[in-house]
C-alpha cells in the first residue's frame, strides 16, 4: 500500500522541521512570544510525524529498490538508518520544546527575558545540529535518486497491464504489446 509514495511524502516533513526554527526565532525577538513558540511547536509536531511516514515509505519503497537494483544496497541502508535517527532526533527535540513550552504555563511563572530566550537559545543551537544531520539524510537520498539511478518503483500487479493510450504504440515503433518488434 505504501509503495511508490515516498517521493511525494518525504518533501513535507523537511520543509516543515526546516521552517519551525524561523518560527521559535520570531518568537525570541518579539515580546509576546507564545503563540509564536506554540506555531513553532504545531510545525514541528507535523514535521516530525511526517518524518516517520516518510520513514515507513521509504522502507517499503527500498524493499523494491534492492530487489531491483542490488548494487545501491549499501547506500539504501545507510539512508534508511540516517532517516530513522533524523526521526528519532526531532521526536526528542519536539518533546523538549513542549517542554520549555509548558513548565512555565504548569508553575504559572513569568519568566525573566533572559530565562525564555536563553534555553530557546540552547535549543536552537541543538536543532541547527539536527538540521544539519536532516540535511546529510536528505543528502544520502539524492545520491540514491541522482547518482544510483533509483526510482520510484511500484510492486507488480497481477492485472492485466492498462491499454496504451493512443497513438502511443506508432510512437515507439513497434506493434504496441510492448515486446518491442
Amino acid at each position: 500500500m505504501l509503495n511508490g509514495i515516498h517521493p511525494m511524502v518525504v518533501h513535507f516533513p523537511v520543509a516543515l522541521l526546516l521552517t519551525a526554527p524561523v518560527l521559535l526565532v520570531i518568537a525570541a525577538v518579539l515580546k509576546g512570544h507564545r503563540s509564536w513558540m506554540l506555531a513553532g511547536l504545531v510545525v514541528m509536531t507535523l514535521g516530525t510525524a511526517g518524518a516517520w511516514a516518510a520513514v515507513a515509505t521509504g522502507e517499503a519503497d527500498g524493499e523494491l529498490a534492492e530487489r531491483a537494483l542490488p548494487g545501491v544496497k549499501a547506500v539504501l541502508e545507510q539512508h534508511e538508518q540516517m532517516a530513522e535517527t533524523t526521526s528519532t532526533i526531532f521526536t526528542v527535540l519536539a518533546l523538549v520544546l513542549a517542554a520549555l513550552i509548558a513548565i512555565p504555563w504548569v508553575f504559572k511563572k513569568q519568566l525573566s527575558t533572559a530565562m525564555k530566550v536563553a534555553p530557546l537559545a540552547v535549543f536552537l543551537a541543538l536543532y541547527a545540529g539536527a538540521a544539519g544531520y536532516l540535511a546529510s539524510t536528505a543528502h544520502q537520498g539524492g545520491r540514491l535518486v541522482h547518482e544510483l539511478g533509483v526510482r520510484t518503483m511500484m510492486a507488480p500487479t497481477t492485472g492485466a497491464p492498462a491499454a496504451a493510450p493512443a497513438g502511443e504504440a506508432g510512437a515507439k515503433g513497434g506493434d504496441g504489446d510492448g515486446d518491442g518488434d
